[in-house]
């Protein structure tokens, strides 16, 4: 076949383009024109209320609560080190980060535990979500440092 961009470029030299309906307007992407016609409306009408699928909103509050984890994360490093150059008792420092760390680990079991839920209700795997573990926290933590 003749290389394609080339009777592109001298229709568009001809003007055979210029007549197209939509001409210079932008594109209508919402609608997805792979959905059944009969579930169009709905759809629309369930976009334009402010809402998605399901898992897509689990997504979203998993998401919220990943970033409030990695705060309190943040805020008990903080303290850890901000008590260390005071000069506070190493052992009731550590007492401390093993509390925070105790309670953390348990809001990533929480998590995971949603986020496996989520992953199974997903229709695709490239929208599941990977699981969390304290460690890659911490080391993703001690590298921003």
């Amino acid at each position: 076949m003749p290389n394609i961009e080339e009777h592109i470029r001298r229709a568009q030299e001809q003007g055979k383009f210029d007549d197209l309906p939509g001409k210079g307007k932008p594109l209508s992407l919402d609608d997805n024109p792979n959905a059944d016609p009969e579930w169009q409306l709905a759809f629309r009408i369930i976009k334009e209320a402010g809402f998605s699928l399901p898992w897509i909103e689990d997504l979203k509050e998993i998401e919220a609560d990943l970033q409030a984890l990695r705060l309190a994360l943040r805020q008990a490093w903080d303290w850890r080190q901000q008590a260390q150059t005071e000069g506070q008792s190493g052992a009731f420092i550590q007492q401390e980060w093993d509390r925070s760390l105790n309670t953390i680990r348990d809001r990533v079991a929480a998590l995971n535990k949603r986020i496996r839920h989520v992953n199974l209700e997903v229709p695709n795997p490239r929208f599941q979500r990977p699981l969390l573990t304290l460690e890659r926290e911490l080391q993703r933590l001690e590298s921003n440092n």
